[in-house]
């Protein structure tokens, strides 16, 4: 994995975007939901906050306080401090934080927590708990039809390819299985929150 999303960092945010490789599978109201979900990460109280996983920053920057994010590529993290250079940012391992307990108010984290299989799940929320008092996860809902856990092939432009293990979440299943609440959902993405 770490390989894949070092490879795939400077063209990362073409996914959120809906552009390049990812301009003809996007859902019409693609932006609209987007912007609702930065929406939703902008509201959330500001907060001593470790964005794990954060990637290139583009959900970071929504974030208020004092944030810290980490990520395993150094190339995502280069991307990142260009776009916020607000925040703090680290390189590290998501499954063994390199943080004291209770270092942080709140974990956030987007489009991570759907990447981890079970044991790693476990050894994640483990660290998560032991480092900050609120853990907040956003995913992505389950559409009708669709396979809730799988690997998924991802092309770049480069013509790699790369197999991935992707999961999507009904909220209440996702809630319950961290033990939180629903802060937010929409057609597309769900963000839950767990003390």
């Amino acid at each position: 994995m770490k390989a894949y999303y070092e490879a795939r960092a400077h063209e990362y945010d073409d996914w959120w975007l809906g552009k390049g490789l990812y301009a003809e599978n996007r859902p019409r109201d693609w932006d609209e939901e987007r912007d609702r979900l930065a929406g939703w990460i902008a509201a959330l109280p500001p907060a001593r906050t470790l964005d794990v996983a954060c990637g290139t920053g583009f959900m970071t920057r929504h974030l208020h306080g004092d944030v810290v994010g980490l990520d395993q590529s150094a190339s995502m993290l280069e991307v990142a401090r260009q776009q916020v250079p607000t925040a703090e940012f680290v390189q590290g391992d998501a499954l063994n934080l390199p943080f004291p307990d209770g270092s942080f108010d709140r974990l956030f984290t987007s489009y991570f927590y759907c990447h981890l299989e079970e044991n790693d799940r476990l050894g994640f929320l483990a660290e998560a708990r032991r480092v900050a008092g609120e853990l907040v996860v956003v995913g992505t809902v389950l559409a009708e039809g669709e396979e809730p856990e799988r690997w998924d092939e991802r092309v770049l432009k480069d013509g790699s390819r790369w197999q991935v293990y992707k999961r999507v979440f009904v909220p209440e299943e996702l809630a319950d299985e961290l033990r939180g609440r629903i802060l937010h959902r929409s057609r597309l993405f769900v963000m839950v929150a767990s003390p």
